[in-house]
């Protein structure tokens, strides 16, 4: 293991290693819950699906983080009176959930399906990776023209991802406990950084940055825009990303966290580049520099750079994320719940990454459900450590939601409600409400 992989751990404080409670609620959910509220797992109410729907809503007037959220909110309905939701469309489209969830939820109980649904998260991908494949018979491309069925057997499996969100919502329901009680998590709040947009000048970031420092947040990622300045001629995009490295660097001072996330966009020698400038700069991570499936290129840049790589939101099986541990082409795994398997799954990545003393750093990018699971695996996991605020927080925002905020300490708190903790108000959703298909 690097040295800058300890030493960053060492700062961060060591991690106990996945709880017995946790490797428990993985094994045996319904199990685990039912212990945790002093019952029987033969005691608890009747979590037989009755019903599964789609609300959609009207989201017109409102920001959208990923453009292809389709305002969709997913209801999972149990004999008991029991509703778990999730959101889909966050990251690609997965039309006709419910033609899906009828035949493959109605009629059957959480207790026996919750353990069993996402079981294969484990399993390497047929076709390689989220980027290149729908994960539907056929194949078909991310997020491709017109939208493609997510549905078919091989994984990643965005249905079944989506179904076990719900159902870990009603079980936390059922037994009036936040999800990440059930998940062994003891933490009570989290530390969070701001998360910019994609500013479209080079100009444009000093000020967010410094308004997010004034805000009390205690750092901030750059999503670089274009890389071109309000006039003159274009440029290459990464020398203007350099620039505005550069600039936050001054302007927020020398111990203010920072930190790079370029989705992809570069070549080895623009990661190269601008890499050394943020080794210089004492950036505390580079996210996604270049293309995921470029692994002999990350293993390079990793080698060559002192600052840790965060590498893993387009991997989507716990097989993708060890071969990627074992080659040295990251030094924090990065996922996104929905790519692997939803809570389940994530916890599993996050214990292979914990086993080699890794950090696991969920996604937060998205509407406030998504936030909401993102934020259960993080007060869970015991080598996470940061909450991404998407910056301005407001652009999160929905009128049927708490909002996500940072207390005055730069943290943002557990939730006390049960489930994903953050209830949806229907009487601010009724108005919202374009149809229910059920």
């Amino acid at each position: 293991m690097s040295d800058k992989r300890q030493s960053r751990r060492r700062f961060l404080g060591a991690s106990t290693g996945l709880t017995a409670a946790a490797a428990a609620a993985l094994a045996d959910p319904p199990h685990a819950a039912a212990q945790s509220a002093g019952v029987k797992k033969g005691d608890l109410p009747d979590l037989t699906i009755k019903e599964v729907k789609v609300y959609v809503a009207d989201l017109a007037g409102f920001r959208r983080l990923n453009s292809s959220e389709t305002g969709e909110i997913l209801s999972v309905v149990t004999n008991s009176g029991h509703e778990g939701n999730y959101t889909i469309g966050n990251r690609g489209l997965t039309p006709n959930w419910q033609e899906w969830a009828k035949p493959a939820l109605v009629g059957r109980n959480v207790i026996d399906l919750l353990p069993t649904i996402t079981a294969t998260t484990g399993t390497k991908e047929v076709f390689g990776f989220s980027g290149g494949r729908s994960g539907a018979p056929g194949g078909g491309g991310r997020g491709a023209a017109g939208g493609v069925n997510r549905g078919g057997g091989a994984w990643p499996n965005f249905y079944t991802a989506a179904a076990e969100i719900c159902m870990w919502d009603i079980l936390g329901k059922a037994v009036n406990r936040p999800i990440y009680k059930l998940l062994g998590g003891n933490k009570d709040r989290v530390m969070a950084y701001a998360s910019s947009q994609h500013l479209p000048n080079v100009e444009d970031y000093v000020a967010d940055a410094l308004s997010a420092k004034e805000q009390g947040y205690k750092g901030y990622k750059i999503h670089p825009g274009g890389g071109q300045k309000r006039s003159g001629p274009p440029i290459p995009a990464y020398y203007g990303h350099i620039e505005e490295i550069q600039n936050i660097r001054k302007a927020v001072g020398d111990d203010f966290v920072l930190a790079h996330d370029p989705v992809q966009r570069y070549n080895l020698f623009e990661a190269l580049k601008v890499g050394r400038v943020l080794d210089e700069l004492n950036y505390a991570w580079f996210e996604d520099p270049i293309p995921t499936t470029d692994l002999e290129g990350l293993v390079e840049l990793n080698r060559a750079l002192d600052l840790p790589l965060h590498v893993g939101e387009f991997l989507t099986s716990i097989s993708g994320f060890a071969e990627y541990i074992k080659r040295g082409a990251l030094d924090v795994a990065r996922l996104i719940a929905d790519n692997v398997g939803g809570i389940s799954g994530s916890m599993r990545v996050g214990a292979l990454a914990d086993a080699f003393n890794l950090e696991c750093t969920p996604h937060n990018w998205g509407n406030p459900t998504d936030l909401a699971v993102h934020f259960h695996l993080e007060l869970a996991m015991p080598n996470a450590y940061w909450f991404e605020m998407p910056h301005p927080a407001s652009a999160v925002d929905r009128p049927y939601q708490a909002q996500f905020r940072i207390d005055k300490d730069g943290y943002v708190l557990a939730p006390a409600e049960p489930g994903l903790g953050y209830p949806i108000d229907r009487n601010a959703l009724d108005k919202l409400m374009k149809r229910i298909d059920r």
